[in-house]
């Protein structure tokens, strides 16, 4: 896509060049302007993204315009933030990109915000368009993105310890001792970032990062890299990608703003694939939401009945599930594994229910424990330990004069019963 305007662009140095190249990138207009002038000139523009040179750390009026564009209504205005080895953006909503990398890298990652920035005004303008209808449509999250977050740590030499620590305590967090336990990670689980630790040999990452360079999914996901030479990835198929220098602390600290730039997309694609439900599906999770859980879980009991067929209902529980963290975790797993023609819903005490549509008891006890071990390898606790939560699932088939009511009372526990 060629890049959205206008761009405004605070340096204290003159930067024609730069505004010829994002000019040529199809940037119109690009607005220079000094850090006092700053304020002026956004009163005058109402620009699509913000780039900060180095050299031109915000004072204070600049910095609270800043903050004033990154809480405003409306669509997301990327603010990216050119940074030298070793440092994190003076600004933290700012998108960090090396000060001494190339144009072309300043460019795609501009391009891969930009892609953000209009998904969310496609967003909005279908929830204002549904509002209209007169459909009920659940609420787009709030609260900060990078609480929903999760980042992958790969690595297996001395900074892997720190590493975990310093990024487990600002998002949520995957290990993997290895790049092929990694890229299965990748493909069940929703990961918004990466950092690529030391213990492998450079030739190892150098494939890792061309494999997920191939596959659209990663298209835009945040990666550290830890001391590897990557000049050779292409910034145009890995817009995020930074080889990364300092204490854990400080990547981590670097890698945040993407890390939420990325979370806050997801959340927008469940949110239109809650629209495209026309509000049946849960933006949080992606799966039904409690209403229209029911609503087809009363379709599908008069249907078996019709039919003579089978249906089963499991309830899957984990020790923490309470914990909003690992339960919106639990059911987006639960999202990528459940059959085509089976529906899920996460229950207001935070525990999944799975209908299995024309599944025998037997069939859906296998299928049910399949789901609850995934969990179980997958699924970390909140806290220090990031110990892992062992499910529980409770499962019961239809029988005759079963309601949607008794049939969910089967697979309920009695404390919850007698505290409802």
């Amino acid at each position: 896509m060629s890049l959205q305007g206008p761009l405004i662009v605070v340096c204290d140095d003159p930067i024609s060049a730069l505004t010829e190249r994002l000019t040529a990138a199809g940037a119109s207009p690009v607005v220079e302007a000094r850090r006092h002038e700053f304020a002026t000139k956004l009163a005058a523009v109402r620009p699509a993204a913000i780039i900060l040179i180095d050299g031109a750390r915000p004072d204070q009026a600049c910095a609270d315009a800043l903050r004033n564009i990154a809480a405003a209504p409306g669509a997301f205005t990327p603010i990216i933030a050119c940074v030298r080895d070793g440092t994190a953006p003076a600004f933290a909503e700012a998108l960090p990109v090396a000060a001494d990398g190339k144009p072309e890298l300043l460019i795609a990652r501009l391009r891969s915000a930009l892609r953000v920035r209009t998904l969310h005004s496609a967003v909005l303008h279908r929830i204002e368009a549904f509002d209209q209808t007169g459909g009920v449509m659940p609420d787009l999250a709030a609260g900060d993105a990078l609480d929903d977050a999760t980042v992958l740590v790969a690595g297996r030499g001395r900074a892997y310890p720190a590493l975990t620590i310093a990024v487990g305590g600002r998002m949520g967090l995957i290990g993997a001792l290895s790049l092929e336990t990694a890229m299965s990670f990748l493909n069940s689980r929703d990961v918004d970032g990466i950092v690529i630790g030391d213990g492998f040999g450079r030739r190892m990452v150098e494939g890792f990062l061309v494999d997920l360079g191939a596959d659209a999914r990663f298209r835009d996901l945040p990666i550290a890299v830890l001391d590897h030479v990557i000049d050779e990835i292409d910034a145009e198929r890995l817009p995020n990608l930074d080889r990364v220098v300092g204490e854990a602390t400080l990547i981590a600290d670097r890698l945040s703003p993407s890390v939420r730039v990325h979370a806050f997309a997801a959340r927008l694609r469940r949110m239109m694939a809650s629209l495209d439900g026309k509000g049946t599906l849960d933006p949080d999770t992606g799966l039904r939401t409690g209403d229209a859980f029911m609503h087809d879980l009363v379709s599908a009991i008069a249907d078996a009945e019709d039919r003579g067929a089978a249906l089963s209902l499991a309830r899957i529980s984990l020790e923490n599930l309470a914990e909003r963290r690992a339960s919106l975790d639990a059911a987006r797993i639960v999202g990528r594994l459940v059959r085509h023609a089976d529906f899920a819903c996460r229950d207001i005490d935070g525990t999944i229910l799975i209908a299995f549509v024309d599944t025998d008891l037997r069939i859906a006890h296998v299928v049910a424990r399949r789901i609850a071990s995934v969990l179980l390898h997958t699924t970390l606790a909140p806290g220090q330990d990031r110990r892992t939560l062992d499910p529980t699932v409770a499962i019961a088939a239809l029988k005759q004069r079963d309601t949607a009511a008794t049939l969910i009372a089967r697979v309920t526990p009695d404390s919850m019963v007698a505290a409802s």
